[in-house]
């Protein structure tokens, strides 16, 4: 018999979009920041074995690049649109999260499935796709409650039971949501996705550069129009506006970890030639000046 052990959650508070891809080890990240205001994240971690458990809260709205651990299969539930997203390592995609986002996740490690025989065959054409049924929200509130409640010092559970139980609700909600897809329902938007996911393997690859958007028609491989399409589909943003915050963050990491540069020097790196333009956008989406970043960067602040 099992004694029943004190399961320890982690709790993360961050100030900056950039530390809160650091409280997530394992996973391939970039997160950028894409509406105004002053960043506040919370990000809530369970281990057991062979299963972590993650909760997240933005408050602005956020750009993500990620990939899931190799081997791994991740059930995202976004708390926002009630939908499951199902990961492995394969899927890497832009994603755009609105402001105040909230989603739990439970990730299991290649390990955990192989021991549990799971037929990896029966979730092709599941990955990444939005699926909605009405137990999504039940299990979001139950999650986030659970790790509410294995947050109290007094609270013992059996860590092995838990990981067995998470991956037997898990999977049938899967089957639940996937039955509501119909036939060609699997396939839609699948061009727009591709579009998508060549943008996002260039700008993870490359993060240093910089692009204008005919430039960037030609790595997604599409005219403008298309490229148009596909990102007011999945982001909600014109992709000359998308590429413009892109340079503003790239622009607010390179201050932030370069204490030795000038705010002129890293403007023009990142294409912006009008530097009192380029302080007043920066200041409208981080709520500060870019000398003020620099200040804090060098510890005067």
């Amino acid at each position: 018999m099992t004694t029943p052990t004190a399961l320890q959650v982690q709790d993360y508070r961050t100030t900056d979009v950039t530390e809160q891809t650091r409280a997530t080890p394992g996973w391939q990240q970039q997160y950028r920041q894409m509406s105004p205001g002053h960043f506040s994240g919370q990000l809530r971690w369970l281990g057991l074995e062979g299963v972590e458990v993650y909760e997240e809260r933005l408050n602005t709205r956020v750009e993500q690049f990620f990939r899931a651990p190799s081997g791994a299969l991740a059930f995202c539930f976004d708390r926002s649109e009630n939908s499951l997203y199902l990961l492995n390592e394969d899927s890497r995609n832009i994603w755009i999260t609105p402001e105040n986002y909230q989603e739990v996740a439970v990730v299991f490690e290649q390990s955990f499935l192989r021991s549990h025989g799971l037929d990896m065959e029966r979730l092709r054409g599941l990955f990444m796709v939005p699926l909605t049924c009405r137990q999504n929200t039940l299990f979001g509130n139950w999650l986030s409650a659970t790790l509410s409640r294995l947050g109290q010092a007094d609270c013992a559970l059996e860590g092995r039971a838990l990981a067995e139980q998470l991956l037997e609700d898990c999977l049938f909600i899967l089957d639940n949501a996937g039955q509501r897809l119909q036939g060609d329902a699997l396939g839609r938007r699948d061009e727009e996705r591709a579009i998508m996911r060549r943008v996002s393997e260039w700008s993870a690859d490359c993060p240093e550069e910089t692009l204008n958007l005919l430039e960037l028609a030609q790595v997604a491989g599409v005219s403008l129009r298309q490229l148009q399409q596909a990102f007011k589909a999945f982001t909600g943003l014109p992709p000359a506006h998308w590429l413009r915050l892109r340079r503003l963050n790239g622009a607010r990491r390179d201050l932030l970890r370069e204490a030795d540069v000038t705010v002129a020097e890293v403007a023009m790196r990142w294409s912006f030639w009008h530097l009192g333009r380029f302080s007043e956008s920066y200041r409208q989406l981080f709520r500060e000046l870019p000398s003020e970043t620099l200040k804090r960067a060098r510890g005067g602040a």
